[in-house]
């Protein structure tokens, strides 16, 4: 089984970026996905999630209306589209796969999650 994001980098305020993150190994469509970070000195936060039906989806209010999460079940990948990018954005982004539910309450911890990515760093940045 395994989760590989992709797509981050350094970017300037106000800049996009889409991270992606390609599963293998397991039903990917029968799973909750969701998008962590953790920003430099501080604890996991969670960003979105998608529900397991391919089309309900939540946000953290700090990325509500600038960020959107999607899928692609027909080649397992989870996608972020991050637009008008902040400094407070600055972390690294994990895609996390749950079966049994959404998770996103605090405190979040990679081992709550039943498949867990490597990250991707987004520098936000001028």
């Amino acid at each position: 089984v395994q989760l590989v994001e992709s797509g981050g980098g350094l970017v300037p305020p106000g800049g996009s970026l889409r991270l992606s993150c390609a599963g293998s190994g397991f039903t990917f469509s029968s799973y909750y996905m969701t998008w962590v970070r953790q920003a430099p000195g501080k604890g996991l936060e969670w960003v979105s999630s998608i529900f397991s039906d391919g089309m309900s989806t939540a946000y953290a209010d700090s990325v509500k209306g600038r960020f959107t999460i999607s899928q692609d079940n027909a080649k397992s990948t989870l996608y972020l589209q991050m637009n008008n990018l902040k400094p407070e954005d600055n972390a690294v982004y994990y895609c996390a796969a749950s079966f049994r539910a959404l998770l996103r309450s605090p405190p979040l911890s990679a081992d709550k999650f039943d498949y867990w990515g490597q990250g991707t760093q987004v520098t936000v940045s001028s």
